[in-house]
């Protein structure tokens, strides 16, 4: 049985005539009713009671009118869901990010114009620290993350760097490096003023690229950083910043973070080594069209900013 079979059917039972069916089926009537007697022959009974002017369906054909309008109409809506999703205006996409990355304004900005653009796909979303993120897109586990510095770079995957911006010092108020820079918006300290602090950084296998440089930088300015604690996120060690616990460093972006218990600061001796960049990791190959037009639009809200 043929989905053809089944629309010739249709009409003939619309029509109730098979000359007027073969008409709006664009055919010659003895090739239509060589095709309905052949598909009565398959399901073993009789559709239509043929008489001088025209044919009426039969109780059997009644019930398989109904079935075969419903199996018309599933594979007509199935055709256009297919339509939309080879077009990416429908689908699924999974999108990753770590704290730090969504902390910045472009996040939200890039999903809230997906999803008025885009309406009708499903975005599910998944936090995790840099490395988890990139072994799960590697994975196919996820289609897209953002994420700071890449830990890894994978074969098969692509990291495009939206920006990149400043890292901060973290203070706790009252610091002994911020007596000389009382009313300042932003002081700016030199990495020698934390010389004798307990620095408090996100784990190396978390965010080796940040953490590494900074701690790089550190020795190059003539000291190796006591780092008391290593947390999972970025949020967490401004909180223990916050609490008097020690000092950290963290994007530009994030400096809205508990603003009455710390103070951001430019690091003085920075060098381009110490910025900040925000990430896009996607595949290489394999890319639906759902996430194709996410990367689109993220590169060109990207350049907007």
């Amino acid at each position: 049985m043929e989905l053809r079979h089944l629309r010739y059917f249709v009409v003939v039972a619309e029509e109730g005539h098979f000359t007027r069916a073969a008409e709006r089926l664009h055919m010659q009537q003895p090739p239509l009713s060589q095709q309905i007697r052949a598909l009565e022959q398959e399901l073993g009974f009789e559709l239509f009671r043929r008489h001088p002017k025209g044919a009426a369906l039969t109780a059997g054909g009644e019930v398989f009118l109904q079935e075969a309008r419903a199996i018309l109409a599933n594979v007509s809506a199935a055709a256009a869901r297919a339509a939309r999703a080879s077009e990416g205006t429908e689908g699924q996409l999974s999108v990753g990010f770590t704290s730090s990355a969504a902390a910045h304004p472009l996040i939200p900005r890039v999903m809230r114009a997906y999803r008025e653009a885009w309406p009708a796909v499903n975005v599910e979303f998944r936090e995790g620290n840099a490395a988890e993120l990139t072994e799960a897109v590697a994975r196919e586990k996820l289609d897209i993350a953002f994420l700071r510095r890449p830990v890894s770079q994978p074969p098969g995957l692509q990291f495009h760097t939206l920006l990149e911006e400043e890292l901060l010092l973290v203070l706790p108020v009252g610091h002994a490096a911020l007596a000389k820079h009382k009313g300042k918006a932003r002081p700016s300290i030199p990495l020698t003023a934390l010389r004798d602090e307990r620095f408090i950084l996100v784990r190396r296998n978390g965010a080796p690229g940040m953490y590494a440089n900074l701690v790089e930088a550190c020795v190059q300015a003539g000291f190796v950083p006591n780092v008391a604690m290593e947390v999972d996120r970025m949020l967490t060690n401004i909180s223990l910043v916050a609490a008097g616990a020690g000092v950290s460093a963290v994007p530009a972006s994030m400096q809205g973070f508990h603003s009455e218990s710390v103070v951001y600061c430019s690091i003085r001796d920075a060098t381009s080594a110490l910025g900040a960049p925000l990430t896009l990791v996607c595949r290489d190959e394999g890319q639906t069209p759902t996430m194709k037009h996410f990367l689109k639009l993220s590169l060109r809200q990207a350049k907007q900013r």
